[in-house]
């Protein structure tokens, strides 16, 4: 099965064929850093993070770009609240966005823009989309002029006289419609400017992804994703700026995922319902919340509970444990069976995980394969005198090719690392083979406190950690 994706351009699913052959070049929208990023941000962060892996691990060169936006009205009052520049409020929490997507297991994307480093192509966008008389000036602030662009709400599916009703905009005299929105905003006093044909000032949101996304992956991308309340305005005015400035097709395929619910309702920094990664980090490992949110498909809504990550949680110890118990296996067969159903059962279900992330990146799907494998292990694992070396060998591959797309074992957030371990434990061994009873409890003990279980067997101690 070829991989097919659902793109909210044309309400339909695609085959997924490339601009340029073999290579993706993939935007991603990322925070606004004025502060810790939120559980619903983090959906988006995960899940085309695996987007990104499974393009790779199926052959496809990705160029992964994902921008900050560091200057816009909410960090400029933040600065303020803050006592400190905005410059400084943007570093501060660059670095603590990183902290947070590092311990989700979210790589880093190959280029990560921000805005303000970016203002000289931000004006010269702004200035084609004036000559080409797609924008005019008023006062010192640019806008885009909507009308310019018949085409304009074709990602809503909304004409512009739908939008313009529907549109909860203040009135603004300087614009020519109400749609009209802001490339370049004239500075107030107090706030940080940059220079331009019209003025000190600083660049509207929009213009700063068409910007970024035009200068380091060109006129046309194949992906653009993002949540789908970026749908409009942000991402349909993306693609009126960029498309009235360049004449080409801005994205190929668009893809938007569904919101996070809490007790139903959307979650909301105004409804007050919102909860950081950080502040889940403090309860929970965080690959349990990165593996909730792949356990429902990027377009439907997932609720989100307490109750949902403890499932969460059991599930990924499942997966942890059966695979600590097949690589002690694979490390310490001493008897071969040739059964090979389990050899049958691994291959039947990475066909079906594939067919499933084929499938428009259905990751709830590729999950049920995945635990068609634990269940398949851990029966062979207990009911075989023997074990069947075949078999044994392709789960371990399975789990292997599937984690490096899922990401269920990141070793870089382990506060042990397993060489650390395995040398204690070799430690340990040597403790208690000179009868050294104190040391050996103590190492026991001390990777206990780190969530780490020692069992003794007849083939050497086998450890395993708790999620």
């Amino acid at each position: 099965m070829a991989l097919v994706v659902y793109n909210d351009l044309t309400r339909k699913k695609e085959l997924f064929e490339t601009i340029e052959n073999g290579k993706v070049r993939f935007y991603v929208c990322g925070p606004t850093v004025y502060d810790f990023f939120h559980i619903g941000n983090a959906r988006p962060f995960v899940l085309f993070d695996v987007f990104r892996r499974y393009l790779e691990a199926t052959g496809y060169k990705v160029t992964f770009v994902q921008n900050f936006t560091d200057i816009d009205d909410k960090m400029i009052r933040r600065a303020n609240e803050m006592g400190i520049t905005v410059p400084e409020l943007a570093e501060k929490f660059i670095a603590e966005y990183f902290e947070d997507a590092d311990a989700l297991g979210i790589r880093r994307a190959d280029i990560h823009p921000r805005a303000t480093h970016e203002i000289d192509e931000i004006i010269k966008i702004v200035k084609t989309l004036i000559d080409k008389g797609h924008a005019y000036e008023k006062d010192g602030d640019v806008y885009f002029s909507v009308v310019s662009f018949p085409e304009y709400g074709k990602l809503s599916k909304q004409s512009i006289d739908e939008l313009v009703s529907g549109a909860r905009i203040e009135v603004d005299e300087r614009k020519n419609n109400p749609l009209d929105f802001a490339l370049w905003k004239a500075s107030k006093p107090g706030e940080p400017f940059w220079e331009s044909p019209w003025g000190n000032g600083r660049p509207g949101w929009h213009i700063e992804c068409s910007a970024m996304s035009t200068k380091y992956l060109g006129d046309s991308i194949d992906i653009h994703g993002g949540g789908s309340d970026l749908v409009f305005p942000h991402h349909e005015n993306e693609i009126a700026q960029s498309e009235c400035a360049s004449g080409c097709q801005f994205v190929k395929y668009w893809l938007h995922n569904a919101y996070i619910m809490i007790d139903k309702e959307k979650m909301s920094k105004s409804l007050g319902n919102f909860m950081t990664v950080r502040d889940i980090r403090n309860k929970f490992n965080p690959l349990v919340l990165r593996f909730f949110l792949l356990s429902a498909h990027y377009r439907s809504p997932i609720n989100f509970s307490k109750e949902g990550l403890d499932q969460a949680q059991s599930a990924l110890e499942r997966i942890n444990n059966c695979y600590a118990d097949l690589k002690f296996a694979v490390a310490n067969r001493k008897s071969c069976t040739k059964d090979n159903s389990l050899a049958e059962t691994v291959a039947k279900a990475y066909l079906g995980y594939t067919d499933a992330m084929d499938d428009d990146f259905n990751t709830a799907g590729a999950l049920g394969c995945v635990f068609d494998v634990v269940r398949a292990v851990n029966v062979h694992l207990t009911e075989n005198d023997g074990f069947c070396e075949e078999g044994l060998k392709s789960a371990k591959e399975f789990f292997d090719n599937v984690n490096c797309v899922f990401g269920f074992f990141n070793s870089e957030c382990d506060e042990v690392p397993d060489a650390e371990i395995e040398a204690l434990l070799e430690e340990r061994a040597e403790a208690r083979k000179s009868k050294n009873f104190k040391r050996s409890d103590e190492i026991r003990d001390l990777l206990a406190s780190k969530g780490i279980t020692i069992e003794d067997t007849p083939q050497g101690a086998r450890w395993k950690k708790h999620i």
